[in-house]
């Protein structure tokens, strides 16, 4: 790995990992346009969700503490016990799956990537065109049984091109949220799974191994993913309060798998 590609998959991890585009895909895609190494590429796109979970524990700082407040000093356990439950279908499943899912062809080929985008793609575009039903519920916040819906929906984002965020907006938005609480409830729910998946990592040998042997480029790449993924956060949750906002990334992900699908089947 040079310097340009650690800055690029830095650049695209930071940008994609929020926003509902699907960061996976978006890595998966980039390695095949520019050829990146494919020799132990799947380390090095895990090493650099250090860069973004740092993003999200900055930009959350205080409603994080708010929550840990909550629950030592007030005995308020409600927000935190649903970001238990949602994050726990998609660690323990995702724990379970990740050999096969790493040695699969089928998740890493662009058919599956390309199909996953735009299937997500015109789900999000239908999703905006329904009514909020937080609107409907007068209600914003997620309850067990939600939580536990968003949770299983969370799953599919192991497919790349899916997108955690994508996958979770949508359910949250379907069991009545509205895309910004969604998102930012996608976001507070996805740190434990982040925060497994960093510690997976660094507990494996060959992990390890591979981090001191790439250090240089792989803090360059999180130091990318970090800045980026603090304005991308930043602008995601601004940007979300605009009515229909989700058709934007609908929208973009349906073009963008078109153009893909479209590239392979001329190029076969």
């Amino acid at each position: 790995m040079d310097i340009f590609q650690a800055i690029i998959l830095g650049l695209v991890q930071g940008l994609t990992e929020f926003i509902p585009v699907s960061s996976s895909g978006h890595l998966e895609l980039v390695q095949h346009i520019f050829s990146f190494p494919t020799e132990n590429f799947h380390l090095f796109l895990e090493f650099i969700n250090l860069g973004t979970l740092l993003a999200l524990l900055i930009y959350f700082r205080k409603r994080i503490w708010k929550i840990l407040k909550d629950i030592f000093t007030e005995r308020n356990y409600k927000l935190a016990l649903n970001i238990l439950i949602t994050s726990i279908p998609a660690g323990v499943i995702g724990l379970l799956l990740a050999g096969f899912i790493e040695e699969n062809d089928f998740f890493s080929s662009m058919f599956t990537v390309s199909a996953a985008m735009g299937i997500v793609g015109f789900v999000m575009v239908l999703i905006d065109k329904l009514p909020h039903m937080s609107e409907l519920k007068n209600e914003n916040n997620p309850t067990p049984g939600r939580a536990l819906a968003i949770g299983l929906t969370q799953v599919f984002a192991l497919i790349p091109g899916v997108s955690r965020s994508g996958s979770t907006i949508i359910a949250g938005r379907i069991v009545g949220l509205d895309s910004e609480s969604s998102a930012e409830y996608s976001f507070l729910a996805s740190i434990p799974i982040m925060c497994g998946v960093c510690l997976k990592i660094f507990l494996s040998e060959e992990s390890r191994t591979y981090f001191g042997e790439n250090l240089c480029m792989l803090l360059l790449s999180n130091l990318v993913a970090f800045l980026v993924g603090l304005v991308a956060l930043k602008y995601l949750l601004k940007y979300l309060k605009k009515p229909k906002s989700l058709q934007t990334f609908g929208k973009y992900r349906i073009i963008v798998a078109c153009l893909v699908i479209g590239t392979l089947l001329i190029l076969a």
